[in-house]
């Protein structure tokens, strides 16, 4: 079975909306603004792209990733260069784009059970809030890789949903705090 990590930039109350300025959020770029850049804080971003051979993400984020990350040779090599899915119920073939790479739009959270279920390493979760809270909420996340930014943004969208479920234990495997403020926390979803 294949580990599906998600990965986010969160705020101390649990934001992950637009946080490195994307248009329409009145805090958008929460993590470069008034938060001291830190190299080291980001090491874990280069080590996903390593580790990971698959890349799952929800419709808005694919939106708004495929116009730009193809062209970011230098920062995502190993992201552009892996397979991508995108689970929507609306987008269409046609509406991908054709420099990604091989992209394959999954309709339901069933299908992405099912692509967990088949050969291969980690499935990486960019962005997607709403697609993470859905699948956090299925169960079927196995790991968080979260950077904890020292920012309060009050409205946003959130990682986790506000649903009334069972309890979902989670274990610290990695952790480290950063000059700035930054926290990387990494928990195993434990069942």
């Amino acid at each position: 079975m294949r580990t599906l990590i998600t990965t986010a930039f969160v705020s101390l109350d649990g934001v992950v909306e637009a946080p490195g300025g994307e248009p329409g959020y009145r805090n958008s770029g929460w993590t470069v603004n008034g938060v001291r850049f830190d190299e080291a804080a980001y090491e874990i971003k280069g080590r996903e792209q390593a580790e990971a051979t698959a890349m799952l993400l929800g419709r808005v984020s694919y939106q708004a990733f495929a116009p730009v990350w193809p062209s970011m040779t230098a920062e995502f090599p190993g992201y552009n260069a892996m397979p991508k899915y995108v689970v929507s119920s609306t987008l269409r073939d046609e509406d991908l784009v054709s420099n990604w790479g091989e992209t394959t739009i999954l309709r339901t959270l069933d299908d992405v059970a099912a692509l967990k279920e088949t050969e291969g390493g980690p499935i990486i979760v960019h962005g997607s809030a709403t697609l993470n809270r859905n699948l956090s909420d299925a169960g079927l996340i196995d790991r968080y890789h979260l950077l904890v930014f020292p920012v309060l943004l009050g409205a946003g969208k959130r990682l986790f949903s506000a649903t009334d479920k069972d309890r979902q234990n989670l274990a610290l495997v990695e952790s480290q705090a950063y000059a700035n403020g930054v926290q990387k926390l990494v928990y195993d979803v434990t069942r």
